[in-house]
């Protein structure tokens, strides 16, 4: 054994320039009081990230490691920290993020006085860009925003998910759950998301203890290139076709025929608030028409779970 307690990790992929502005408020964290370290994954990066990551001033008296992974994707990230991790606790955080000063404290009373397996904090949305009119509030869960109430509490719905954007696991439990699903995840610039929602799902299903804290904040700092409104339908077709494949698994490529009529209602819904509306009030009912084009398509011509 390590004798370490925590380690926080942050992976990354050809971030370099919202990755600095991440360690640069580093040094605001207060660290816990047990031992820890910062581990950095360097996720095969072809910017400047390695050339940061090797020159960077890392705060004094901080414990800090940086890997690199050759194999693309942040599933794959996640799990190169996991085995890396020293900790017996791993905290995530990502590369676009500002935490405040006492993120890691509030995780570490929870830890103290729960003893969860795992645990999530809040996320908060924090705009680098103007928001757009059609940015509506309820449209923010979809950058990261995450809020379920006020208070200490256990979790126990698979629907209150966590995002490893702000979330933290006992490492030991791998050992009965597994790591992360590496066909599922953001891999480069693709799209893609699910593997964090995925992991927790398996935390519950395996009877492991979750908490949420509230007073573990996070600011996710979104860029330009999310506030557009391809941005969001891009990641509901690709959301259903993730969704397709794991209900399809081995069986038919033939879609279930009340997915088609699914979509022709979500279409109906998206012209009907366009008519009532305009424009800058359709985009929730857009995304879902794009979910379920992307479930059709995904049924029909996805891969078979594990390839093939």
């Amino acid at each position: 054994m390590s004798g370490i307690a925590y380690t926080v990790a942050l992976c990354t992929h050809n971030h370099a320039d919202r990755l600095e502005r991440t360690l640069g408020d580093l040094p605001h964290i207060r660290p816990p009081e047990a031992s820890w370290e910062f581990l950095v994954v360097d996720n095969a990066s072809q910017d400047g990230t390695p050339e940061l990551l090797a020159t960077h001033a890392w705060p004094e008296g901080w414990s800090v490691r940086v890997v690199r992974e050759e194999k693309l994707g942040i599933a794959n990230a996640r799990n190169r920290a996991t085995i890396e991790a020293r900790g017996e606790y791993l905290i995530f955080m990502d590369d676009d993020e500002t935490a405040d000063p006492d993120w890691l404290r509030a995780f570490e009373r929870l830890i103290r006085e729960h003893t969860p397996d795992a645990f999530g904090g809040r996320i908060r949305v924090s705009f680098e860009d103007p928001r757009p009119d059609w940015l509506t509030d309820e449209l923010l869960g979809f950058l990261g925003e995450l809020h379920w109430g006020d208070e200490i509490k256990p979790l126990s719905d698979p629907a209150t998910k966590v995002y490893t954007g702000n979330f933290g696991f006992r490492r030991a439990i791998c050992d009965a759950i597994g790591y992360f699903d590496v066909t599922l995840g953001r891999r480069g610039n693709d799209n893609y998301g699910g593997e964090d929602v995925d992991f927790y799902r398996r935390i519950l299903q395996g009877g492991f203890k979750v908490w949420w804290t509230p007073e573990a904040i996070i600011h996710h700092r979104i860029q330009m290139a999310k506030l557009n409104r391809a941005y969001f339908l891009d990641l509901h077709y690709r959301q259903g076709r993730m969704e397709a494949i794991r209900r399809r698994g081995q069986g038919s490529r033939v879609p279930p025929s009340y997915l088609y009529g699914q979509l022709l209602r979500a279409i109906a819904a998206a012209w009907d608030v366009y008519r009532k509306a305009g424009r800058n009030a359709t985009l929730r009912k857009e995304m879902n028409v794009t979910y379920f084009l992307g479930l059709i398509s995904g049924w029909a011509f996805g891969p078979r779970p594990g390839g093939g």
